[in-house]
């Protein structure tokens, strides 16, 4: 193996601290004092490994190497710190200590890459503080939509104030854009977070392409009444209404069976939020994905007319608004060639598959080609604390990234950006 295995290890164990809570669980809030900490303790495994560091105003912790043409366009690795606030130790992280690996090994054996590498941990991939994820990814692209930073968190606080806290300035977001062309390419290691590869006894796996993901609000409003005295045909209950819908969601997107779409209710806030009283309104969240586009647009529609009828039948108004809508993005196929000979020179059989989650490489696909690698993941669990992949896949899995990065590394050649 062309890694240090147990460096790799000793460092999952220490991140794995930083936030825990219970046995196996992490939680680290994006921007927040817990995920300052994990930036300074993988900071200095970057130093370590040769890079410089730094943090740029849209909130990522960024290490360089440089390269023998410090002016070619880079090859950027990585993934995210932040969890989700029932996470496990490996979603996110996996993809930044494995880069972290490779580079260091790179360095470890004296090669100096021709372009530069960078290695990032994006801000706020999960999107559950700010309700609205991939935040440092699309900033750096220069895809945000107006106004992000003054979503605030349940406490009050907005984006643009936590940013703030974490000692960036959203004032000059520009000055961390990269403009177009500057990325070489993107490659991204990642817990499946799904039973595929485990199912087929296969530790390491190459990614086709990631799902397009929609997330919805809804917000559905009736009226307040007493509990015991408002006769049930007379109720306008909100929270009817948003059960109804939830089941809708789970009909449509089980209509073709052998489909990857999948549909979430995954959040749902209650007002008054009493035992005695009728829910006057409801907030829910959907998040609907599919490695279609149009059956994934078929579908939207089909949902916002159920929602329709919904609101109608139970006397009910409500809003939808969309927080993200992206489109499904390939890998590119140059790059998983690469991958697919490493895996040869390891006497890997490896399958390919599709990543339903959206990652930080769904973003990077509009500035430049990008490749996954996915390892396999225990159950198929993940977004819990009894998310696991064992430290031997995931060396594995870095050995893979390492080669690829090698053979991406020793001779520069400009790729066609993506439009």
């Amino acid at each position: 193996m062309r890694i240090n295995a147990e460096r790799l290890k000793a460092h999952f164990e220490v991140l794995s601290q930083i936030g825990k809570f219970g046995e196996t669980g992490v939680c680290r809030p994006t921007l927040s004092e817990v995920e300052k900490r994990a930036f300074e303790v993988v900071s200095e495994w970057m130093k370590e490994a040769g890079m410089t560091t730094r943090i740029d105003h849209f909130g990522n912790l960024l290490g360089r190497l440089e390269g023998k043409d410090s002016r070619a366009p880079i090859l950027m690795m990585g993934s995210h710190l932040d969890s989700q606030p029932y996470g496990g130790r490996f979603d996110g992280s996996a993809g930044v200590l494995c880069a972290i690996e490779a580079v260091a090994s790179l360095t470890e054996h004296g090669i100096v890459p021709e372009r530069p590498i960078e290695v990032v941990s994006f801000c706020d991939e999960e999107g559950w503080r700010f309700n609205k994820g991939l935040f440092g990814s699309r900033g750096m692209v220069g895809r945000l939509e107006e106004g992000e930073w003054l979503r605030e968190d349940k406490d009050g606080i907005t984006r643009e104030e936590a940013l703030r806290q974490f000692g960036c300035d959203p004032d000059r977001f520009s000055e961390s854009v990269y403009p177009p062309g500057s990325i070489h390419a993107y490659l991204e290691l990642h817990i499946e977070q799904g039973p595929i590869l485990e199912s087929r006894h296969q530790p390491v796996g190459i990614v086709s392409g990631i799902s397009g993901p929609l997330w919805l609000t809804v917000k559905l409003r009736g009226m307040a009444g007493h509990a015991g005295s408002v006769p049930m045909k007379l109720r306008q209950d909100a929270l009817v209404g948003a059960a109804e819908v939830t089941l809708a969601l789970n009909e449509i997107v089980k209509q073709n069976p052998d489909a990857p779409t999948v549909g979430t209710v995954g959040s749902m806030s209650v007002f008054p939020d009493s035992p005695n009283i009728v829910p006057e309104e409801v907030v829910l969240t959907i998040d609907l994905r599919d490695i279609d586009q149009d059956r994934r647009n078929r579908y939207e529609i089909q949902l916002r007319n159920r929602i329709t009828e919904i609101a109608e039948k139970h006397r009910l108004s409500y809003e939808i608004t969309e927080d993200i809508n992206i489109e499904p993005r390939y890998c590119a196929g140059w790059i998983k060639d690469m991958m697919y000979k490493e895996c040869e020179t390891l006497e890997l059989d490896v399958p390919e598959l599709m990543s339903g989650p959206f990652h930080d490489a769904l973003i990077l696909s509009y500035a430049c080609d990008y490749g996954m690698i996915f390892v396999r993941s225990k159950d198929g669990i993940s977004h819990n604390p009894l998310e696991y992949s064992s430290y031997e896949d995931l060396a594995l899995g870095t050995d893979v990234l390492y080669g690829t990065v090698l053979r991406m590394v020793s001779h520069v050649t400009r790729v066609k950006s993506p439009s």
